[in-house]
């Protein structure tokens, strides 16, 4: 019995592969990161004492690195356990709870004509690679010189060329046998009852043979020669192979590119066929693209089924960001804990040929460490040219913010979603509103309230007015008031500002100056989450860097790493900054124990300062909730609790005084003073 590729994908989807695997080995729980879905043992199929056996549940594949097998689910069932294939999907199916699809006649002539159908779109690609090295091919040929691209990746990519003529690819593929009826089934030319003679779909095109999950050519792209035209680009159209909307360009190579320990981390998709090609002559493998449309539901969970955050790539104007904000949509309800988005915007007029041809893959490796992730997109599509300087705009931005964030189906997302959009709102109307505490002509709630009676409620005399009568009032109110104002004298609150928090700066600068902090202490390090944006992009290159060369990597080929990814300035002003504070573990000066007490400390102090901002956000926006409900007695307990932080945060910020000189009275660093090291 024939089992239809939907049915087989249905199965591998619903069982790990370890899931049938790990009856038959004992996972090595040293290498293996199960949450991961990674899995090592020692290979069943040969003796061997330390675990080169790996199987990954996120590509359905095991290979052993000894003896060099590998598979999927039902090779493993077949030559483990010596099962027939049709046993083995059996054991599996039961394992999945799908039924045995019963025999089909009609299913299984489909599938025979699908592989006919194949055969055809195999000839028809043959004819176009050779139409190209003929002399009217010359033209193609050249077009495609200009774009830079090698005889190699031509032939990789299977690129051809469909000739000037209304019957060159009819003709050629009748004097094979091939029938009308199964030329016209594949989409390879234009008929119907109002036209007399059929014609070929494609002429005077580049043709980019479009590729199914298992390598089989199911359509065409063709590219226009002429400028004259009606159509630039040219799909084939829905046919028993090909359903436009399934389909990525690229997929199944990018897949590839993916599996084993170098592969590439996750699929980016991009716009068009070039891009892709060109993106992977210059060394990235891993690039697909929707076919001329906009990304669909089924293309993007196509790709989620083959990595939990892919990247869309998009061009930076106008067109590009349309296209970013429509995929946010259609992604919104579908992400759940480990799969979402990122977003990379290339620079304006620019596409990922443009920065490849030149300098290699080094300026888009660059565009790809700033992609964004999908809450930051969200937040930028909505407060992108708007202005919010009065209550109405500023409540319809919470309004509309709330109402984006409740189509997301996992209800722990859309929690975390909604606390994210909270905490942003209260940032940004702190930045934008500074300086509001004496706007309703009183002396705000210290005055109102603290300085006898409760003036402040509901008009009731006193000079606070107002509904919220000089509270404030939480995030939708657009910050302001003489909490606010309390915090920010706290330090707490430090406005928008470009330099980033000293605290901060200690922690990047430490690390870019000693590496060797990565080799024992990597996962924490690279925990941490700067709320500054050039330390966001600064610490994104560093890891990347780490990753392809390694935790031992030295300080100064990480330098000019970062360098040569924009991040010189950067730099330069962290070592200003911290020279000024005289905090010199952070400097490269530093002995590396001293480097490490420092970092320790300043780390510290940094996740008690987080936890302290989120402890003060909770309670401010119960104060407003308190204050809506009219309940003074809850208000003064939160105020008080409000001080107690207050008090926290400057105990806090005087501890901050011990890493300052640290490295300096033990001796072991070059202090400004002292001018000598031990």
């Amino acid at each position: 019995m024939r089992f239809s590729n939907d049915f087989l994908d249905e199965i591998r989807d619903r069982v790990p592969i370890s899931a049938v695997i790990g009856r038959r080995v004992t996972w090595d729980r040293k290498k293996t990161n199960a949450p991961k879905g990674d899995y090592w043992a020692c290979c069943p199929f040969h003796g061997e004492k330390s675990p080169s056996f790996h199987c990954e549940d996120r590509k359905g594949r095991y290979h052993c690195f000894g003896c060099g097998v590998s598979g999927d689910h039902f090779r493993f069932m077949t030559e483990m356990e010596g099962l027939s294939f049709p046993e083995a999907v059996q054991q599996i199916a039961d394992m999945a709870g799908i039924a045995m699809p019963q025999p089909d006649m009609q299913a299984e002539r489909r599938e025979k004509e699908r592989t006919t159908l194949q055969d055809v779109m195999e000839l028809a690609t043959q004819f176009f690679q050779d139409q190209l090295q003929t002399a009217s091919g010359a033209r193609a040929r050249a077009y495609l010189r200009e774009r830079g691209l090698s005889g190699k990746t031509i032939e990789t990519f299977r690129l051809g060329y469909a000739p000037e003529s209304r019957n060159a690819l009819k003709e050629y593929l009748s004097g094979k046998g091939v029938p009308k009826e199964q030329i016209e089934a594949c989409g390879l030319v234009v008929h119907g009852s109002d036209i007399p003679v059929s014609y070929d779909r494609f002429r005077d095109r580049i043709m980019f043979p479009i590729l199914s999950s298992r390598d089989k050519v199911i359509a065409f792209g063709g590219r226009a020669m002429s400028p004259d035209a009606m159509a630039k680009y040219l799909n084939s159209n829905e046919t028993e192979l090909f359903h436009k909307g399934n389909v990525l360009y690229n997929f199944s190579r990018a897949r590839r590119s993916m599996q084993g320990a170098g592969g590439a981390e996750t699929l980016i998709a991009v716009e068009g066929y070039m891009d892709v090609i060109a993106l992977y002559q210059a060394g990235i493998e891993n690039a697909v693209a929707p076919l001329g449309t906009a990304l669909t539901d089924n293309q993007l969970q196509l790709m989620w089924k083959t990595t939990p955050v892919p990247v869309l790539c998009f061009d930076g104007d106008g067109a590009g960001q349309r296209a970013a904000f429509r995929a946010v949509d259609l992604a919104l309800p579908h992400i759940k804990p480990g799969q979402s988005l990122r977003f990379a915007m290339l620079p304006d007029g620019k596409d990922p040929d443009d920065l490849v041809k030149r300098d290699g893959r080094a300026p888009f490796d660059r565009v790809m460490a700033e992609a964004r992730p999908l809450a930051e997109m969200v937040w930028l599509r909505e407060v992108g040219g708007g202005g919010f300087d009065t209550p109405e705009k500023r409540a319809e931005l919470e309004a509309r913010l709330k109402q984006i964030v409740t189509v997301i189906a996992d209800e722990n997302v859309r929690r975390h979603y909604q606390q994210d959009v909270r905490d942003r709102l209260y940032s940004f109307f702190q930045s934008t509103q500074p300086g509001r505490q004496d706007r309703r002509g009183g002396g705000g709630y210290e005055q109102g309230n603290r300085g006898g009676g409760r003036n402040d409620r509901g008009g009731q005399g006193g000079q606070g007015g107002g509904r919220f009568g000089g509270r404030t009032p939480g995030p939708s109110a657009g910050g302001g008031g003489a909490i606010s104002d309390r915090l920010a004298r706290s330090g707490l609150v430090r406005g928008h500002q470009e330099q980033p928090a000293l605290r901060e700066s200690v922690l990047a600068l430490t690390v870019v100056n000693h590496p060797q902090l990565l080799e024992d202490e990597y996962d924490e390090i690279a925990a941490v989450d700067y709320e500054n944006p050039a330390l966001q992009k600064l610490w994104s290159s560093l890891l990347t860097a780490v990753a392809e060369g390694g935790p031992s990597l030295s300080r100064e080929t990480l330098m000019a790493r970062l360098d040569t990814h924009g991040h010189g300035t950067t730099l330069r002003n962290l070592d200003q900054q911290i020279r000024n504070a005289r905090l010199w573990t952070a400097t490269e000066i530093a002995a590396p124990e001293d480097a490490r007490e420092g970092y320790r400390q300043a780390l510290s102090l940094y996740k008690r300062a987080r936890a302290l901002k989120r402890q003060r956000i909770e309670l401010e926006r119960e104060v407003a909730d308190a204050t809506e409900a009219d309940d003074g007695d809850r208000i003064d307990q939160l105020i008080n609790a409000l001080h107690e932080v207050q008090l926290e945060v400057a105990r806090m910020e005087n501890q901050e005084a011990i890493i300052d000189g640290f490295g300096v009275m033990s001796g072991r660093v070059k202090g400004p003073a002292t001018g000598h090291s031990s």
